[in-house]
């Protein structure tokens, strides 16, 4: 399928964004991690490590790839372009830093979904204007997940988005599941939680517990 269409589609319909994040998942693998996401039904996974060589991450891409195939999931790689070309990948996610969305359009040619993160309304419009096929919305909350990150943009840009933007969204950003309730209630149907998810110790009763709570605030505010 149409990696654009099926991300975009998928964002939409609402639920669980997966990321890898090795660092903070307990000594498993990714490939141990993504398999325990598929299996309890998140169906978009992110691959997101910054710090590892390019030819590990390029092995461990190719079976993530065949993973999410098999489940009907989608897959995107963050920041490395010519990665998410190496492995077929359904869509790219980029900064605000990295490559303008029209360039990455030239690179990864019109099947790919671009995905695009978002920290104020300007550059929610912006992207839009740029032709991303989602946006990601944060951080909500504070994060340590990465380094770089900027300030916490707190729900009042999350209403922005809900209210201004055309473009499927992903709520990120220190999503917790004390949290969850409140961003689903300010209008995320898609919410990416990275430490909450790969850093349980059940992740597959963990994940259970996200998606019934999250579907449950989503039916009070459809």
């Amino acid at each position: 399928m149409n990696g654009r269409i099926l991300v975009s589609g998928l964002i939409r319909e609402g639920g669980l964004y997966g990321l890898t994040a090795e660092k903070f998942s307990l000594g498993r693998s990714n490939p141990d991690v993504v398999r325990a996401m598929l299996d309890a039904g998140i169906r978009i996974v992110q691959y997101r490590e910054k710090t590892k060589k390019m030819g590990a991450k390029y092995e461990e891409c190719k079976v993530l790839r065949a993973m999410t195939r098999e489940h009907g999931a989608a897959f995107i790689i963050n920041d490395d372009i010519d990665l998410a070309l190496l492995v077929n990948a359904d869509g790219v996610h980029v900064g605000q830093e990295d490559l303008p969305v029209q360039a990455v359009r030239r690179l990864v040619g019109e099947g790919m979904a671009i995905g695009l993160s978002t920290h104020a309304p300007h550059e929610a419009v912006a992207a839009a204007t740029a032709g991303a096929d989602y946006i990601g919305v944060g951080p909500i909350f504070a994060t340590q997940t990465k380094e770089d990150v900027c300030a916490p943009v707190g729900l009042a840009y999350l209403d922005f988005v809900v209210r201004e933007i055309d473009l499927p969204f992903v709520a990120i950003g220190g999503i917790k599941e004390v949290n969850l309730p409140d961003v689903v209630a300010h209008g995320a149907r898609c919410a990416a939680l990275v430490t909450e998810i790969v850093g349980a110790g059940d992740m597959q009763t963990k994940i259970a517990r996200l998606q019934s709570l999250m579907n449950a605030r989503l039916r009070t505010v459809s």
